[in-house]
């Protein structure tokens, strides 16, 4: 949990972007289920198809490009395969649409 100006906020590092350590598997990782046997949310039964089907659409490559643009150019250069940030943005939005899309996962996490 992060405490950030006073107000609780889970982070969830079983969606954080851990791909971004390997490209060279990224799009193997955009299809990866994800286990939420043990997540702490995981207790309270959400309506995990529910929030994806109201969810999933709103996340556009128009919406990734503008969030990932607001990335500072140093935080991405020198990026081991890609020729300049803008690639590397290419990138994220790249992979992120993929997992937005890819909806194998939403019945593991059901389950």
């Amino acid at each position: 949990m992060l405490v950030w100006h006073g107000r609780p906020f889970l982070i969830d590092h079983g969606a954080s972007l851990i791909f971004h350590h390997n490209w060279a598997g990224a799009a193997r990782a955009a299809a990866r289920p994800y286990d939420a046997a043990d997540h702490v949310m995981a207790s309270l039964s959400p309506d995990v198809a529910a929030a994806e089907a109201e969810l999933r659409p709103r996340v556009s490559a128009e919406l990734l490009e503008e969030v990932v643009g607001l990335v500072p150019d140093v935080w991405l250069e020198g990026e081991e395969g890609f020729g300049s940030p803008a690639r590397v943005r290419e990138a994220y939005v790249g992979h992120l649409l993929a997992r937005a899309r890819e909806r194998a996962w939403v019945p593991e996490v059901v389950r």
